[in-house]
């Protein structure tokens, strides 16, 4: 796996991507998205197409809560042992887990980059960016913070929502930061969330 696609892989995993076990040593990488995040997904599966099954494909989930049909877009890698060792990092059992090596995992803005265009949000009126997180330990979040600090000296706070959701908040000097940060690797499609007006070609 070249440097550009495993920094990719690294920025899905820590987002929206899923490692999924095939066998002792194997695992295939899954990622999702909504209809409205089409463009996004496809330039993911054109980065990492050497590795992947077909083309995006649209599903239809039934969400019983709420007695709803939701469309959205899956692709798929081929089962692979690199993708066995990545999940062997990033996950314990079927939990996910922050890796003691995620320094060294995190260092590139790419990385930064697609793992906020999957879990991250910029809110206009305050001018502060948020990454969402899954559900991790205070050890797991301990440690993103630290990565964060050493690889970009960004310093978010953990925020806890009314719901008891985590996230990571940036105050407006640290958005400016990680904006200048992530912004080159932005694509078109996702850079609202960096605050950018969708262009009206």
């Amino acid at each position: 796996m070249i440097e550009r696609e495993r920094n990719i892989v690294i920025g899905c995993v820590l987002g929206d991507g899923f490692l999924q076990s095939t066998g002792r040593h194997n695992a295939r990488l899954r990622l999702e998205h909504s209809i409205k995040q089409k463009e996004y997904l496809e330039w993911k599966w054109r980065e990492l197409a050497r590795y992947m099954q077909d083309r995006p494909k649209r599903l239809v989930r039934w969400n019983p809560v709420w007695k709803k049909r939701y469309e959205y877009l899956r692709c798929q890698s081929h089962s692979s042992p690199q993708f066995g060792k990545l999940r062997e990092l990033f996950y314990r059992d079927q939990t996910r887990q922050v890796p003691d090596e995620i320094a060294k995992l995190l260092r590139s803005p790419l990385s930064l980059a697609v793992w906020f265009m999957d879990d991250g949000y910029y809110y206009t009126r305050d001018r502060v960016a948020y990454i969402y997180l899954p559900k991790l330990s205070a050890d797991d979040i301990r440690r993103l913070c630290q990565a964060l600090n050493d690889d970009f000296d960004l310093h978010p706070k953990v925020e806890r929502k009314k719901t008891g959701a985590l996230n990571l908040k940036f105050s407006a000097a640290e958005t400016k930061k990680l904006i200048k940060i992530i912004a080159p690797h932005i694509i078109k499609s996702m850079r609202y969330k960096i605050g950018e007006e969708p262009r009206i070609d």
